[in-house]
């Protein structure tokens, strides 16, 4: 409750916040195409957009989304290799330090079953596995465990991207990782660097910007996010988006707190989809050119308004995620095409520039007027 009591003073002050004038979306559009990078001033006016506005807003990130990236979409699978037990702190994460989320332990997959695993996203389209393990960091056997899952992937298909997130690295155990065939690192900021000891105790925002710059050091694309909706102001969005700018982090995953129960923030249910578009966008006008994904907790918190998500980010992950379920994996890839993109790879695919699914026949009403079933309401 302790975390909890701290994030609704910080709600209470934010309420209380003078609002920042409002900009022109459009024009600040027409800047950063450019070449001029918007201000913090500018993106924390972006939060600020009034909820009839939204939709001017996304129309103008998605003017920068389109300009780098067109109407293609990246698609990323998640696979869990290690799951619960974690001994740090992380108030929103199920695995932490004395969570009681019924969520699924187990130790590390085999080679042979998280490749199995993997090549269901990969059948589905995925461009880009991630190897994720709990855990504060990886010790060297556990890289040598990651490195043979490595190999079997790329010997499956030796296209695929893969990006492995392990937790803090030490010295030399990125540049292993390159070496065995690991083409990104994720390590996400999460949140301001002024919010961290708010949300953990047991490492720092330094150990995690470290492990950033050291897979960056060891010529790994470096993949860096955050996680919205934990009681931060928008000043620390803001704050946080520029860090990432700050760091040329090449991918930027958006998560959405998802309250699981039996952590701190159970029952922390503090943004709505307007909201989450605005975060978007936000981040899609402060690194504009950048692989901006939507993560973690997009089906609970943009409910019926992810296809709007895709016009301002560039990439999802497909399928569940680390302990929660996704959504169905075809209900996904029928979103993009519905929406006008495509899939990474399937540009010359018929399927997605001309949909054609099958729907059948409309349902034949047999509730409501003229019977005695109730109506449909």
């Amino acid at each position: 409750m302790a975390l909890q009591d701290t994030l609704t003073d910080r709600s209470a002050a934010e309420t209380a916040a003078p609002v920042d004038p409002q900009v022109d979306p459009q024009a600040l559009a027409d800047a950063v195409l450019a070449g001029r990078a918007v201000t913090p001033g500018e993106a924390l006016a972006v939060l600020h957009t009034r909820d009839d506005e939204v939709l001017g807003l996304v129309a103008a990130a998605g003017r920068l989304r389109r300009h780098w990236f067109g109407n293609s979409v990246k698609l990323n699978y998640l696979v869990n290799l290690k799951s619960g037990l974690c001994a740090e702190d992380c108030g929103y994460c199920s695995q932490r330090l004395g969570s009681e989320a019924d969520v699924l332990t187990y130790s590390w997959l085999s080679r042979d079953e998280a490749v199995r695993v993997a090549r269901a996203g990969m059948d589905a389209g995925a461009r880009r596995v991630c190897l994720v393990s709990s855990g504060r960091g990886p010790s060297n056997r556990d890289l040598d465990r990651v490195s043979d899952i490595i190999d079997g992937l790329k010997e499956a298909d030796p296209e695929i991207e893969v990006c492995a997130c392990l937790g803090l690295l030490k010295d030399g155990q990125a540049e292993k990782l390159a070496a065995a065939g690991t083409d990104a690192y994720n390590h996400n900021l999460n949140t301001a660097e002024s919010h961290y000891d708010d949300i953990c105790s047991t490492h720092t925002y330094a150990d995690r910007a470290d492990t950033v710059a050291k897979a960056k050091q060891a010529g790994l694309s470096a993949c860096s996010g955050l996680i919205a909706g934990m009681g931060e102001t928008p000043e620390e969005l803001v704050e946080v988006a520029f860090a990432l700018r700050g760091m040329d982090s090449d991918s930027v995953p958006v998560n959405f707190l998802m309250p699981f129960d039996g952590t701190p923030l159970e029952g922390v249910h503090a943004l709505t989809p307007l909201q989450c578009l605005r975060i978007l966008a936000m981040v899609r006008f402060v690194n504009p050119d950048k692989e901006v994904r939507i993560a973690g907790g997009r089906e609970d918190n943009l409910r019926s308004l992810q296809p709007l998500g895709l016009e301002v980010a560039n990439s999802i992950f497909l399928g569940d995620y680390l302990t929660s379920e996704g959504r169905a994996g075809a209900a996904d890839l029928q979103m993009i095409a519905d929406a006008g993109f495509v899939p990474v790879g399937a540009e010359d695919d018929p399927a997605h520039l001309a949909p054609t699914r099958d729907q059948g026949a409309p349902a034949i009403r047999r509730r409501g007027a003229g019977t005695a079933l109730a109506p449909n309401a």
